[in-house]
């Protein structure tokens, strides 16, 4: 009996734990939201109020409307749907490769891209800058995309590659049997088998290409090349005090982040598992 309360007593402090990590993570994301649906005037109030009294989209309606914001919304989303595009393309046949095929320099090829996903971006930076310099693609948004590009996929090879060497080969030859080509197993058996992973890395490689800061404040000079969490640093510098505009705005580029993660959740976690247990 004494066993039992001891078990039912950690619960309950596990639980309690939980409650309040929870509470800590939910709430300055709650407040964000109260004070964007906020006029000035009420965003210092004493005591503040996590439901506005006279709650307003007026925020909303200045932040998108003004500072080019549109034009960086858009080079966001341009830069981070071909970004993802490209790794998953990319991902997924060099981790079909590296997970079906034996060829010389294989495990070598596999231990640089576990290398690179160990590397802190920080890092990278001037390398990469010097290679953008070269190739002339400083301040352009294809210099954003082949570096989100290169920062993402080997993360997305490793988690892809450990999916893949789980499915049974027994399907592909059967494919195999059947006359299919290397190119159609690839194409109409292997990618459709790997949706969990797959959507795993979408939500991965979005989240690293759609927040991006660092690079896109490095590479980029015209404001017209901007993309959103560079555009929202620099609204945040022309609208200091009026933290009802900044949040508005920051709202706004977590709207598609969610919209993503909400989709494709089911696969999130079954994708994660999946691929970290072989590497």
């Amino acid at each position: 009996m004494g066993m039992k309360k001891k078990r039912i007593l950690r619960q309950v402090i596990f639980t309690l734990l939980l409650c309040v990590g929870a509470l800590a993570t939910v709430i300055p994301f709650i407040y964000m939201i109260s004070t964007a649906f906020k006029g000035q005037v009420y965003v210092f109030e004493i005591p503040p109020r996590l439901i506005p009294e006279k709650p307003t989209l007026q925020n909303f309606i200045t932040a998108f409307s003004s500072n080019n914001f549109g034009r960086y919304f858009f080079n966001s989303t341009l830069v981070t749907v071909i970004s993802v595009l490209g790794i998953l393309l990319m991902a997924s046949m060099m981790a079909y490769a590296l997970a079906r095929y034996q060829f010389f320099g294989r495990k070598f090829l596999y231990a640089l891209v576990v290398f690179f996903m160990t590397m802190p971006a920080m890092s990278l930076i001037v390398p990469q800058f010097i290679l953008a310099h070269t190739f002339q693609l400083t301040d352009t948004l294809a210099g954003l995309i082949v570096m989100d590009i290169a920062q993402n996929l080997p993360f997305a090879v490793f988690l892809l590659k450990g999916f893949l060497e789980d499915v049974p080969k027994e399907i592909e030859e059967a494919a195999v049997i059947d006359g299919a080509s290397p190119w159609a197993i690839y194409w109409h058996v292997i990618l459709p088998l790997a949706r969990p992973a797959l959507a795993t890395s979408a939500i991965i490689a979005f989240l690293g290409a759609w927040d991006e800061y660092v690079w896109a404040s490095t590479i980029t000079n015209t404001p017209t090349n901007r993309t959103l969490p560079v555009a929202i640093a620099t609204f945040q510098g022309v609208h200091t005090t009026n933290w009802g505009l900044v949040f508005a705005a920051s709202l706004i580029a977590i709207v598609p982040v969610l919209i993503l993660f909400i989709s494709l959740q089911k696969y999130f976690v079954k994708g994660m598992v999946a691929g970290a247990v072989k590497g």
